[in-house]
C-alpha cells in the first residue's frame, strides 16, 4: 500500500514555476528519500503535502485521504520535523513532550509512555536540563520524539542531518531506521551518502520536475555501467599493465594513481574481455579488477548538469 500518493502536482510563486507536473508514492512503512539540491522545491512539496500550502494543480493523497489546503484534517497521520525545529528553551523534555500531548489530546497515561520510549529511543532519557542549552543535534533528537509522539502513519523529515557533523548524522539515521517497522519515513536532503545508506525508494527533484524515481538498485540499473576499474599489487604491474598495445587506446578514457586505474567505456563487456587478454598474455595478476556500478553521486550530477 502506498501512504503517500502525489499526482501531477504543480506550484508557482509569481512567474516563478517550483513544482512542475510531480508524480510520486511513498510505499508503507518504507524509507524514502526525497533528494535535490537546495531551492528545488523540496520543502514546497513537503509543505502542500502538509495541507501549509496550496498546490496550483494536481492532488496529493495521505493514507487514501485527500489532502486540503487549510484543512488538516490528514495531518493526524503525519508526525513533522522542520529542518530547524524551534523549542521552548525553558522546558525540559519531558515537560515539552507534555505540552505536545496535552495539544494533541492525548490522555495523561499515554503521554507518560509515551515521552519514556521515545526519549530511550532517541537516546536523550537521562537529559533532563533545560531544551536552551541542547546542540544542534540533541534538538533533531527530540524534534524526532515530538514527531513520534501520536504515532504517525508517515514521518517527514525536512533535511534532519544537512546542519549536524558526521556523528550526529549517523545518530539520526539510525533512529529512522529503528523506526521504519513502526512508520514510514519521508526525508528530505541533499547529503546522498544519508540516502545510500538507508532509503529503500528515492525521487530526485530538479528544477521541479521529477528526474529519477525508484529503488536505489532500480534507479542505477536504467543507467549503464561506464567503466572498469583494476587496482595492481606494485606500481610496477600498473605500469607494465599500461604499456601493452591493447590497454594504449583506452589511456584517453582513463584515471591513474600509483598502483591502480579506472577506464571509462561505452561497452564495459567488449572492453574487460581485451582488458583480461593483456593480463593473461603479460602474467599480470591484479589484485582486483571490478566494474563499476553508477553512484548517486555521479546520476546526481549528471541530472542536475
Amino acid at each position: 500500500m502506498d501512504i503517500l500518493k502525489v499526482q501531477n502536482l504543480s506550484k508557482s510563486f509569481g512567474n516563478n514555476k517550483i513544482i512542475d507536473d510531480l508524480s510520486f508514492s511513498v510505499p508503507e512503512h518504507s524509507i524514502f528519500g526525497f533528494i535535490g539540491q537546495n531551492g528545488a522545491g523540496k520543502t514546497t512539496t513537503m509543505k502542500m503535502v502538509l495541507g501549509l500550502l496550496k498546490a496550483d494543480s494536481g492532488s496529493i493523497t495521505v493514507f487514501n485521504e485527500r489532502v486540503s489546503f487549510g484543512e488538516t484534517k490528514t495531518n493526524k497521520y503525519i508526525g513533522y520535523l522542520p529542518d530547524v525545529p524551534e523549542f521552548y528553551g525553558y522546558m525540559r523534555p519531558k515537560e515539552y513532550l507534555k505540552l505536545c500531548g496535552e495539544i494533541g489530546g492525548l490522555s495523561k497515561g499515554k503521554i507518560k509512555a509515551r515521552s519514556e520510549e521515545l526519549l530511550g529511543l532517541v537516546g536523550l532519557e537521562g537529559a533532563n536540563k533545560k531544551i536552551g542549552g541542547f546542540s544542534r543535534g540533541m534538538k533533531q533528537r527530540l524534534g524526532i520524539a515530538q514527531a513520534l509522539l501520536n504515532e504517525p502513519k508517515l514521518l517527514i523529515c525536512d533535511e534532519p542531518t544537512s546542519a549536524l557533523d558526521p556523528v550526529g548524522r549517523k545518530e539520526i539515521l539510525d533512529i529512522l531506521q529503528q523506526v521504519k517497522g513502526k512508520t514510514t519515513v519521508i526525508f528530505s536532503t541533499h547529503i546522498l551518502s544519508d540516502v545510500e545508506r538507508i532509503c529503500d525508494k528515492i525521487a530526485l527533484l530538479n528544477n521541479g520536475k521529477l528526474a529519477l524515481s525508484g529503488t536505489l538498485t532500480e534507479v542505477k540499473a536504467k543507467h549503464k555501467a561506464d567503466g572498469l576499474f583494476l587496482e595492481f599489487a606494485t606500481k610496477s604491474d600498473k605500469d607494465k599493465f599500461v604499456i601493452q598495445p591493447q590497454v594504449v587506446p583506452f589511456l584517453n578514457y582513463s584515471e591513474q594513481s600509483e598502483a591502480s586505474i579506472k577506464i571509462h567505456t561505452e561497452n564495459v563487456t567488449k572492453t574487460e574481455a581485451i582488458l583480461l587478454e593483456a593480463l593473461t598474455q603479460n602474467k599480470i595478476l591484479p589484485i582486483k579488477l571490478e566494474v563499476m556500478e553508477p553512484s548517486l553521486e555521479g546520476l546526481f550530477m549528471e541530472v542536475i548538469k
